[in-house]
């Protein structure tokens, strides 16, 4: 049986769905974020080469407006859809992606997690911090390690992934004969993008393998693996193959990745929501998470609020 099993955290939501008592996908979604399908009304502030432009929304923030309608000038009112959330970055972070919305539109949020995972057919058991730690039990930390290491275990060898601005690359690490080693990296791979949610461009890098026989047989074993939509080069004699997906929101490896102190807080939150009744402990942190948590205090108040005690930090 195949089910979701989705958390209403402290500062994030997260959700995943398990198939025999193992995640084979994952999602996280942070309080407040501008999901695909948001429908808002803003203002083209700054018009920027190739046809693209800058909408402040007067709900607060600003998107990538692409393609700007011909003739609309800077300065124009106009209400837009929301095609892709920002994708965090070192130093920067890519704005959201929109489009001019149909005329019919009404300003509207887009669906959440929430939603989109009760979209998928599949049901959805919410899950409750005095219950049994059931995302726990199937691995929840284990994918959280994948995502902040990039090293992915698969029985015959090791991917090792690193989520980079251009594309997330995959390295494949195992011991001979290749073709084998390649065929099950192949079938990992796609198990690790549909696991973590990587879209956009992604990279493989297989033992070089002899011949176009074995080379055909891996990116076989990678199509029967990987669902639809994607598009992929082939095997290179080099051993590198290319997938593009399409990419509406980042992967949990880049969420976690770029804000690794803002992860480990809402893990933190997370744990201590379980902590059985009592009296409230006193919690030493690093001066980088206490510093998080301090710049929070809506988390530390909705902690409060959920588990009946204040929550008390001191800096180690």
């Amino acid at each position: 049986m195949s089910e979701w099993l989705y958390e209403a955290g402290i500062g994030e939501t997260r959700a995943a769905l398990v198939e025999d008592g193992r995640i084979v996908q994952a999602a996280i979604e942070l309080t407040g974020t501008l999901t695909v399908g948001t429908v808002a009304e803003g203002r083209l502030v700054e018009l920027l080469p190739g046809r693209q432009g800058r909408v402040t929304l007067a709900q607060g923030g600003d998107v990538l407006l692409a393609p700007v309608p011909k003739g609309m000038t800077q300065g124009s009112a106009l209400t837009v859809i929301v095609t892709r959330e920002a994708i965090p970055e070192r130093g920067r972070s890519k704005l959201p992606k929109a489009q001019v919305a149909p005329e019919d539109a009404l300003p509207a949020p887009g669906p959440d997690l929430r939603m989109r995972i009760a979209a998928t057919g599949f049901p959805v058991r919410e899950l409750l911090a005095h219950q049994p730690d059931d995302l726990e039990a199937a691995g929840w930390s284990e994918l959280l390690d994948e995502a902040v290491t990039g090293e992915i275990g698969f029985g015959a060898g090791v991917l090792r992934m690193t989520p980079t601005p251009a594309m997330t690359l995959f390295d494949v690490d195992g011991s001979p004969p290749h073709e084998p080693l390649s065929i099950a990296a192949a079938r990992a791979v796609a198990e690790a993008i549909l696991r973590h949610g990587i879209g956009g461009s992604i990279g493989i890098d297989f033992p070089t393998l002899e011949g176009k026989g074995p080379r055909q047989a891996v990116a076989e074993a990678l199509d029967a693996a990987l669902p639809l939509p994607f598009e992929r080069t082939a095997v290179n004699g080099f051993g590198f193959l290319q997938i593009v997906r399409p990419r509406p929101r980042a992967s949990i490896p880049e969420r976690l990745g770029i804000d690794p102190i803002g992860a480990r807080a809402r893990a933190l939150l997370r744990q201590w929501e379980r902590e059985p009744p009592g009296p409230a402990p006193v919690h030493r942190l690093s001066a980088t998470l206490y510093d998080r948590l301090m710049a929070n205090p809506d988390w530390r108040d909705e902690l409060a609020r959920r588990t009946g005690r204040p929550l008390q930090l001191e800096r180690a």
